[in-house]
């Protein structure tokens, strides 16, 4: 605890002021006339709430990297699912479980016709409401509200993805990554045959042996297809009334319990690696659950090896890493150490998730320079952080990573628990942090820029937001791009999506000016 606290005190001291003040910009290529009238817009609207949040509702986006599917759909819509399945809830424990109701229980249905009890169950299900020392810390009300509405998420996969993408598209996004898993019972049930072994490729040879794994691939796929059409048809894309959603681009990250025994853990990371060579819609692999879960504290380093030799085996796939998730009284000091750098040094993580307790880290100023040399970015959970962590202001390392330019982007983690989305994020970032336009605009490319999706960049380098040649003769996005740039951005759809953001910013920029 006192190392965190010296951390932040130099960070405080020198950087952070620098930071917070405005004067660390991002080297993003702008046109300064049309950035400072939005600048100055946002200036006269920064104290009024309603105005802000119109501002920020329409700011271009970009992506959210960093979304739990069944933590993100909506509470109101996982309620009116328990009720059409005719589900039941404990008026005690609000766990919601299949009928008919027992003693202690009553139908999921009843929240449509008792409004305390609806009341009751949104806050048992949510952080609606919710006031840390009532007998249960923020952390707990958070986690524990997945195993009320598990009856419920399970079942509905393809409604919650229908619902996160109508509300991304009303927000002006353009991409999501989400967290799911499929195929979860048949890949359980292989690793029942697979022996835990420290020669992880044999035990990689004992997963793939048989077939079993191949099938499971096949049948995920299958399932992304069938997805695919039915999201449509849920997001009514192609007709009059089609959702915004249909105008978001979503791709999957295949998670992984990593409170599961090696064995398990093992299965299940092979298979998202299996997947994402399969099908381009798997993207990634992650690993999910507390990162302070007694097994996770005791195989964190041994699940950070087996990545680290399946990415010397697989070409395809990226790695995103839960990493830092902690704050002192969590886990023991010396858990607050590591963490972060072993995803990046040994799990090589492309990507982390929170990074909360960097300034715990052994020589954190150091982990932050390899973080920034190496691109790496983290993925920012302003709002859950505060609920489960209670860590905000100048506590939380948002402001310490920029001031080190190690590449971040703003997430909602779960949107739908927290009551919130990314308008919000980006709302209370611009407020708390004091963000000009170029921040947020910053922010925003680099949710893109750092997107597993297919092709090629749009920018030369990574977080430079300097043109790539084919495009550097041509105004960023502009409707009719030249031959070399109309090529270029046909053979890379994650260059076509960026352009599509400079369109949004230069549109979004003549609006406000």
């Amino acid at each position: 605890m006192r190392k965190l606290r010296a951390g932040l005190s130099l960070v405080t001291a020198g950087l952070l002021s620098l930071v917070i003040s405005g004067v660390v910009v991002s080297s993003a290529q702008a046109d300064p006339g049309s950035e400072g009238g939005v600048e100055r817009y946002l200036d006269s609207v920064r104290h009024d709430p309603a105005r802000l949040r119109a501002f920020m509702l329409d700011l271009p986006k970009g992506g959210d990297l960093h979304s739990h599917l069944s933590g993100a759909a909506s509470t109101e819509l996982l309620i009116s699912l328990a009720a059409r399945d005719g589900l039941c809830i404990h008026t005690t424990t609000f766990v919601a479980a299949a009928g008919p109701c027992g003693a202690g229980q009553r139908p999921a249905a009843a929240t449509s016709s008792d409004p305390a009890f609806r009341r009751a169950v949104l806050m048992a299900w949510s952080m609606e409401g919710f006031q840390p020392g009532q007998g249960e810390s923020g952390h707990d009300h958070f986690f524990a509200t997945f195993g009320k509405f598990g009856a419920v998420t399970g079942a509905h996969r393809l409604d919650m993805l229908a619902d996160v993408l109508d509300r991304a598209g009303r927000q002006n996004e353009q991409y999501l990554e989400t967290m799911l898993t499929r195929q979860g019972g048949p890949l359980f049930d292989l690793s029942q045959h697979v022996t835990f072994t420290d020669d992880f490729a044999a035990m990689r040879a004992q997963v793939l042996a048989g077939g079993t794994m191949a099938g499971i691939t096949a049948a995920a796929t299958a399932e992304m297809d069938t997805d695919t059409t039915r999201l449509r048809s849920l997001l009514g894309c192609a007709t009059p009334a089609a959702s915004p959603g249909c105008g978001v681009t979503p791709r999957y990250i295949q998670q992984v319990n990593r409170n599961n025994p090696p064995n398990v853990v093992f299965t299940y990371m092979v298979s998202a690696f299996e997947l994402a060579a399969a099908d381009h819609r798997t993207v990634a692999v992650n690993l999910v659950s507390p990162e302070e879960g007694e097994v996770s504290i005791r195989d964190y380093r041994l699940h950070m090896r087996m990545l680290d030799y399946l990415r010397g085996v697989y070409r395809t796939g990226h790695i995103t890493l839960h990493a830092g998730e902690l704050v002192p009284g969590l886990v023991k000091p010396e858990e607050l150490t590591y963490h972060i750098r072993e995803a990046v040094l040994t799990g090589r993580a492309e990507r982390i998730g929170h990074g909360a307790d960097v300034l715990g880290e052994d020589d954190w100023p150091q982990l932050m320079r390899t973080m920034a040399d190496r691109h790496v970015l983290v993925e920012i959970n302003l709002s859950s952080n505060e609920q489960i962590l209670g860590l905000s202001g100048r506590d939380h390392p948002f402001p310490s990573y920029r001031a080190f330019r190690v590449p971040v982007t703003l997430s909602t983690d779960d949107e739908g628990v927290s009551r919130i989305d990314l308008t919000h994020e980006y709302q209370r970032a611009a407020t708390g942090y004091r963000l000009r336009y170029r921040d947020l605009k910053t922010l925003a490319r680099t949710s893109l820029d750092h997107a597993f999706l297919d092709g090629a960049s749009l920018w030369r380098s990574p977080d430079t937001f300097v043109p790539a040649t084919p495009c550097a003769r041509d105004r960023l996005g502009a409707p009719h791009p030249g031959p070399a740039c109309r090529t270029f951005l046909a053979g890379s759809p994650k260059a076509s999506l960026q352009w599509q953001q400079e369109a949004g910013f230069t549109a979004f920029e003549h609006r406000y000016r």
